[in-house]
């Protein structure tokens, strides 16, 4: 099944060389409109503009928010509920929210509320009772687990505008930095902190575009096994981790972060996230998650074409200093979650050494921060 010539991201559709520029521009453009905080007596804290989550500095706390769109996984949702006669938008859920709640927490943010947006094709979409009571009750979980409040949401028929029989999921996260020491935007961040790394429950909502286009190529689509008794289409839709027990777990410990990066789109290149002229070193690689090794050989993928676009096992990196190192994966052991202190921070080039793998990606190799 590999004699194939490889698959990439960009052949899959996604071209990140064309929707960076865009994002740059955009954000451009929103800075320029951040003096219109002082008219209401507040200031945004420029060090989170290109981060994960954008902070507004209130006096006695900072207020933190986001918003994300979950993506096609919910395309890989609707085809195995074809295929299997089963409903797996409770997962989905899950995965929305996660998109948006481990963002926000990368700046050191307690998540408060998130709100919904479910944009169907048609109102019909809301009438399969099954498959809209999976994305309510797996909703209402994930915000459970997080420990947010769910304020509610627009859920708009967009005919002509979404496909029918289609959705697609988005949430907005608001969350509070409270105390102000909290804050955790990379002006911590230097050499001699070491990089703890958190496990991934599969591909996350990241690289579905690539993932959907590999399923054409497989002898029998979503239903082929990739390991005894679990399929290519299952594997692809357990749901995302959540990370704000462990951040949250953290600060109750005394664990400050000095930098947070949350492993989406660009894979491990996110973790050249900060501008700062720095060496990023690891030497631990956590274990690729079954399907992520799955994708990666019938893809034809080399492991830097894999480690710049999936999360290869690790979907958070936490960045702490040196003797917080071990706690800190203990910690988020505790929380459930697996971790491992996979390296080191050193001053020098900005790069990212992934020494078991000999792979390098320096500044060039991610045009957006």
């Amino acid at each position: 099944m590999t004699s194939q010539a490889p698959l990439t991201y960009d052949q899959a559709g996604v071209n990140y060389d064309l929707i960076d520029p865009l994002k740059i521009t955009a954000q451009r453009a929103a800075a320029a409109t951040a003096s219109h905080l002082a008219g209401h007596g507040f200031s945004e804290v420029k060090a989170s503009r290109g981060e994960s989550a954008y902070v507004v500095d209130v006096g006695p706390f900072y207020i933190a928010s986001i918003v994300e769109c979950l993506g096609t996984k919910t395309l890989v949702a609707d085809e195995m509920a074809k295929l299997t006669g089963k409903s797996f938008f409770a997962g989905i859920a899950q995965d929305t929210i996660a998109m948006a709640v481990n963002d926000l927490i990368t700046v050191g943010a307690t998540p408060l509320v998130v709100q919904a947006y479910w944009a169907a094709g048609g109102s019909d979409w809301f009438g399969d009772a099954q498959r809209a009571q999976a994305l309510v009750a797996g909703w209402k979980a994930a915000c459970d687990t997080c420990q947010v409040a769910w304020g509610g949401g627009e859920t708009p028929a967009l005919a002509g505008i979404v496909e029918d029989g289609r959705i697609d999921l988005a949430a907005s996260c608001t969350g509070l930095i409270n105390p102000k020491e909290r804050l955790s935007v990379g002006d911590k961040l230097g050499a001699g902190d070491a990089i703890v790394l958190l496990a991934s429950s599969g591909i996350h909502a990241n690289g579905l575009s690539l993932a959907r286009k590999l399923a054409e190529r497989l002898p029998n689509g979503y239903l082929t096994e990739i390991e005894p008794g679990v399929t290519y289409g299952e594997a692809l839709l357990a749901p995302t981790a959540l990370y704000s027990p462990v951040t949250e777990a953290l600060w109750k410990a005394g664990i400050a972060p000095h930098y947070c990066a949350n492993i989406t789109g660009h894979g491990w290149r996110k973790l050249l996230r900060h501008p700062s002229a720095l060496t990023y070193r690891i030497h631990t690689v956590p274990p690729k998650t079954a399907v992520l090794e799955f994708i990666q050989k019938q893809a034809g993928q080399d492991d830097r074409e894999a480690y710049s676009t999936l999360n290869m096992g690790a979907g958070f990196a936490i960045f702490v200093k040196a003797e917080d190192a071990e706690r800190t994966a203990q910690v988020a052991r505790e929380a459930g979650i697996q971790a491992w202190v996979a390296g080191t921070v050193e001053a020098g080039e900005k790069q990212l050494l992934i020494e078991p793998l000999n792979i390098r990606f320096s500044e060039d190799d991610l045009a957006l921060r």
